[in-house]
């Protein structure tokens, strides 16, 4: 197999931030961008509020997003927490979950990759966002209830993702 090596990066007409900030405009969310290459936007979740960001890197062409929730882990909860993340990751076919142990946070992340001078579209930056939310409501009692009940990845896991059916 022959690697083909391309250190020039591909001109860009756009830049992919645009294609969010054109999203959020047309979605009525409220954005703030400090930068060229970032947006920072709230969202509303079920079960908290998400502060989502993207970042266009250049040198990766790779448009990051992440999404953090409201949840601080104290220092004694950080290892099952960690096991949590394992455990959930095993299970997402796109992006992933990390801990940020210096600010306590987890935090949803994923890139869309550019290569070659690719451009974004919005039905692909819909989807990222939404990708991002989707698991984020998913998970979040997991989270919760490692950090503050005190269970178990395992049960927390179990517990979150049980689903009831029909009606009372």
């Amino acid at each position: 197999m022959r690697v083909i090596e391309d250190t020039e990066l591909q001109p860009r007409r756009d830049n992919p931030v645009d294609m969010i900030e054109l999203v959020a405009s047309a979605r009525a969310w409220e954005f703030e961008r400090n930068c060229d290459d970032e947006i920072a936007m709230a969202v509303v979740g079920r079960w908290t509020d998400y502060s989502v960001s993207f970042a266009w890197m250049e040198s990766n062409e790779a448009l990051h997003l992440g999404c953090a929730f409201d949840l601080a882990v104290p220092e004694h909860r950080e290892v099952e927490v960690l096991r949590l993340l394992a455990r959930i990751n095993e299970q997402l076919l796109i992006g992933h979950f990390d801990l940020w142990p210096s600010e306590g946070a987890v935090m949803f992340r994923h890139s869309l990759l550019l290569s070659g001078g690719a451009e974004a579209t919005s039905q692909q930056a819909e989807r990222l966002l939404g990708a991002a939310l989707e698991n984020c409501e998913r998970f979040y009692q997991a989270f919760h209830f490692v950090v503050h009940a005190g269970k178990s990845a395992s049960e927390a896991l179990a517990c979150s993702l049980f689903e009831t059916v029909g009606n009372a």
